[in-house]
């Protein structure tokens, strides 16, 4: 028996804050006892680590349900592999990932969930899911969702953007959310209308308008907010629950909001870079703004305050990174004089849990709402809870030790993302990672490295937890 005990920090979890010492035996929490107790003090007598958390936060491993590693993309693909970005998410202190396997049209679930289990199988710094991208929408692809189900792939996204790639119509989406409805699968909806979308993208090349800033002008927020209303209605008819994903807009959100109103099981994820980029920077000049294209786009800055809101509101429940990152050089460049042809995504894997401390910092939420949207609500939306994003005996010991005074600027030069840009390079941050367990093994030990490519596990996911 392996036993680790963390002694001295403040205990936050979605439920609590508690000044107390963590036992953990063979990788999992076994207890919580008031640090300086008889029990506490009893446990650092046979332990083999003992880690003094004094003066910091003693937090639930991350967990980032949004995740593209080593994705097509555009001609080229996502920069990271899973063995560099896991070890990225570590570092920013984020235990679990759930990234997506790809259907390619034409074939099936299955094929698709392989390949990608080719890719992440013994790569991974820290545990992995997957969800599942369904681009081909028919009777063999429905039947094989039941399948996925029962074997722990719970999700499934579909798009209303990118016609002739992933697009599927009213029809198509209609079918599979009754088919989740049936089999207890979660939807995911990547809203945008995109057949609008594509008539604005080349009414404005047209124009001569190719700098990436007209990535942001076509791809207008009403659009976001019509697919979503859409996305919505279509799963009330269905009988079938909904996850939005990357909700940037507030028109969008106020969607999500009436829906949640009106009792409907809907739910919505925003990320860092709508919460704290804008249109602002994709209008950098020069080529500069390239590095920001993502979909849905950026917006301008007013919208944050909405997003801010609704996640202090419950009418957004989690933060993911749809982490996706592509070189500027290289990669990026591909859309010089046609922005519709820069690869779609940002790198944030890294970045998430210091940005969401950073906005605990600025008032914009509690400690616990940080460790809600953070740990624990991705982690019941998505069938992990307890098993992840908590600190509670039984729960797996993904755990990081926080140093909430400590200060960064956040850099390229000092990432780990494989990546040649950060998106949020040169802003000042209170708060960082010190140490981080994944299943109670030391990934980052007091600012290093000291995890291994195969050490995180595949894990098969429960259905949905706020159904239930």
């Amino acid at each position: 028996m392996s036993r680790t005990v963390v002694r001295g920090g403040l205990v936050i979890t979605a439920a609590e804050e508690v000044h107390a010492d963590v036992l953990i035996e063979n990788g999992r929490i076994a207890a919580l006892a008031a640090s300086d107790s008889p029990a506490a003090t009893g446990w650092t007598a046979g332990a083999d680590r003992v880690l003094d958390a004094t003066g910091r936060y003693v937090i639930p491993g991350g967990v980032d349900a949004h995740t593209h590693m080593e994705l097509p993309f555009g001609g080229t693909s996502a920069s990271d592999t899973f063995a560099s970005g896991t070890r990225a998410a570590a570092w920013g202190g984020t235990t679990t990932i759930i990234d997506f396997a790809v259907q390619s049209r034409g074939a099936a679930l299955r094929a698709g969930l392989d390949t990608w289990h080719a890719k992440a199988d013994g790569q991974c710094a820290i545990d992995y899911a997957f969800h599942m991208i369904v681009s081909d929408v028919n009777d063999a692809t429905l039947r094989e969702m039941d399948g996925l189900v029962a074997e722990g792939l719970t999700s499934f996204k579909l798009f209303m953007a990118y016609p002739g790639v992933f697009y599927s119509d009213d029809g198509q989406i209609l079918r599979a959310m009754q088919r989740a409805g049936g089999n207890g699968g979660l939807i995911m909806m990547h809203a945008e209308n995109g057949l609008a979308i594509d008539v604005l993208v080349q009414q404005a090349l047209a124009r001569g308008e190719t700098d990436p800033r007209h990535h942001g002008e076509v791809r207008k927020a009403l659009l976001e907010a019509e697919a979503t209303h859409r996305a919505i209605r279509l799963a009330q008819v269905a009988g079938a629950p909904l996850y939005v994903v990357h909700v940037s807009a507030r028109e969008a959100a106020a969607e999500l909001a009436r829906a949640r109103a009106e009792e409907l099981p809907v739910f919505g994820e925003t990320c860092p870079q709508y919460l704290f980029l804008s249109t602002d920077n994709l209008a950098e000049p020069g080529f500069e703004g390239a590095k920001y294209v993502c979909s849905t786009p950026l917006r301008p800055r007013e919208h944050q305050a909405a997003l801010w809101r609704a996640l202090r509101r419950d009418d957004l429940q989690v933060v993911s990174t749809d982490h996706c990152p592509f070189c500027f050089t290289g990669q990026k460049e591909l859309g010089r004089g046609d922005f519709s042809k820069i690869p779609n995504g940002l790198p944030g894997v890294e970045n998430r849990m210091d940005l969401l401390h950073q906005a605990v910092v600025d008032g914009h939420l509690s400690r616990r709402r940080w460790i809600e949207i953070a740990c624990a609500a991705p982690a019941r939306m998505f069938g992990l809870h307890p098993k992840k994003g908590t600190l509670a005996p039984g729960s797996d010991a993904d755990l990081v030790i926080y140093d909430p005074h400590a200060e960064q600027t956040v850099s390229a030069a000092t990432h780990h993302m494989n990546v040649d840009y950060s998106a949020y390079e040169g802003r000042r941050l209170t708060g960082r990672v010190q140490t981080v367990l994944s299943r109670g093994e030391p990934v980052i030990t007091d600012r290093e490295f000291t995890g291994r490519a195969g050490h995180g596990l595949y894990t098969p996911r429960g259905t949905c937890q706020y159904l239930t």
